[in-house]
């Protein structure tokens, strides 16, 4: 069973933990519109497990609010989701800030 994902709202970030999956990303794509409202940045650095889901929800979120005018950075990466992105060969369009 996945774990739960869960996020929190700071002033311009959207911090994401738990995991992002295909068993666990409904409620984040149903509430994109509100909890993306005010946000510049979508921090995945506590999330212990993303798949192609949830990078593929990931990759939509920054290209929904692009076409919106609103750039949107994902922060706090891990080696593990560097290395989906890398696979994907997604890095020319996912640009990404590593976690520290």
């Amino acid at each position: 069973m996945a774990a739960a994902l869960s996020w929190v709202s700071q002033q311009q970030t959207l911090v994401l933990s738990g995991e992002l999956d295909r068993e666990t990303l409904l409620p984040l794509w149903q509430q994109r519109e509100t909890l993306l409202a005010d946000k510049t940045v979508i921090d995945v650095a506590q999330l212990q497990r993303v798949d192609s889901s949830g990078l593929a929800l990931l990759l939509h979120l920054r290209e929904q609010r692009s076409q919106q005018g609103i750039e949107i950075k994902i922060s706090g990466i891990t080696d593990r989701l560097q290395t989906l992105i890398t696979l994907y060969n997604l890095s020319a369009i996912m640009p990404v800030e590593t976690a520290s």
